[in-house]
């Protein structure tokens, strides 16, 4: 099922997010009610932190009185820790329980107020983040919350800030509009992007970039790539592989197709096939077909073999290659990479025949099949850049 992470400052409109969202059709888990839960009267959650931290932070109806335990535990790093050990696996556990009982199709929303601060974003296929301008969230907890000004400044300053929210986001949903305009991107998103990745990651479909399409440089690539490569990570821990971005979006400043390349470094081809369908899982599933490079001489591992990896994402086409580290098209890819980053006119002489290609090319084969030529050439140029240069992989 689709895992998505949802989260937000306090006041951006998370909770409005989360409940349209489910009138939409998604399974919400909320780690506060859940963590509320876990603690409330008669259970042995409740009863731990009692013997941990002592009555005092029982109200008078035998409740768990937050603001007490609050004040035990704000300034001590050590108590807090001891009851987020109290806490946490608890959530965890029950938070499995609602995603085990969820539909196989499902679309599983998990509204995570602290994703960011502890560092769970690799482990969703999606992070949505709900951004709003800090005068308009101090603005919604005075009013909707009771809050001073000074309170709501104190409670945002206490989390992650807006920079870092925006790291980790895939989606990022402004709502700094009425409710209606968050109602009406959160129904996009859902339509367009939501439910055809849920299928598409059901079917193990991936997603199809079509055309030799260029757009402007986009800044932003490496980091979708460093948020790619940690889902990929995180699934196929514990191995420590080794994957790198390349391909256009890797050098700065080239203009490309919206396609992430990642390569992906194994032990053999049997190894590719043996975490096929952990990656598949994770959302990017095998593209069909047999793939190879035409950089096969010498080649012990077998005619350039490798294995190609799409995305199930329709907002994030990718292509990861599966390639034998240290395989000529594995070498070759990383080369050329460091090549046109250290080489400006070569990058412009490639970024001109793309541009050319991509305006002329009526098709991906007449794209692919233009570069042919100035491919061979910069196998040339970049291997005597290398020798020059002393560049290893």
């Amino acid at each position: 099922m689709l895992m998505v992470g949802l989260t937000g400052g306090i006041g951006s409109g998370k909770s409005a997010t989360t409940r349209r969202l489910a009138e939409l059709g998604a399974v919400i888990v909320d780690a506060d009610r859940i963590a509320r839960e876990v603690v409330a009267v008669g259970t042995d959650g409740l009863a731990e932190i009692v013997e941990t931290f002592g009555s005092g932070v029982l109200g008078p109806d035998g409740a768990l009185d937050r603001a007490a335990l609050g004040a035990v535990v704000f300034a001590d790093d050590t108590a807090r820790a001891r009851l987020e050990a109290i806490t946490h696996p608890r959530v965890r556990r029950r938070s499995a329980e609602l995603v085990a009982a969820a539909p196989a199709d499902a679309i599983v929303v998990n509204d995570v107020p602290l994703l960011v601060e502890v560092g769970l974003a690799e482990t969703y296929h999606l992070v949505i983040v709900v951004q709003t301008d800090p005068a308009v969230r101090i603005e919604r907890l005075i009013r909707d919350r009771g809050m001073t000004a000074e309170e709501a400044n104190g409670r945002i300053r206490a989390q992650a800030d807006d920079a870092r929210r925006r790291a980790a986001a895939d989606v990022l949903l402004r709502n700094d509009g009425t409710l209606a305009d968050l109602h009406a991107a959160v129904d996009r998103l859902w339509r367009d992007r939501l439910v055809p990745y849920e299928r598409n990651l059901r079917e193990e479909r991936a997603v199809r970039h079509s055309g030799p399409v260029l757009v402007p440089a986009d800044p932003g690539w490496p980091a979708e790539y460093a948020r790619i490569a940690a889902r990929i990570r995180y699934a196929l821990r514990p191995a420590d592989v080794r994957l790198d971005h390349i391909g256009s979006t890797a050098v700065p400043g080239l203009d490309a197709k919206d396609v992430i390349d990642l390569q992906l470094a194994v032990g053999s081809m049997a190894e590719a096939d043996e975490i096929a369908g952990r990656l598949a899982a994770a959302g990017f599933p095998r593209l069909p077909g047999d793939w190879s490079d035409d950089l096969a001489e010498g080649d012990p591992a077998g005619a350039g073999e490798k294995r190609l990896h799409g995305s199930a994402d329709p907002g994030r086409p990718v292509h990861l290659h599966v390639r034998v580290a240290g395989s000529p098209g594995w070498r070759f890819a990383l080369l050329m990479r460091d090549h046109l980053r250290a080489d400006p006119e070569r990058a412009a002489s490639y970024l001109a025949l793309k541009r050319h290609l991509a305006a002329a090319a009526p098709d991906m084969t007449g794209y692919l099949d233009g570069k042919g030529p100035w491919w061979e050439q910069e196998r040339r140029l970049a291997q005597e850049w290398a020798a020059r240069t002393g560049w290893r992989p």
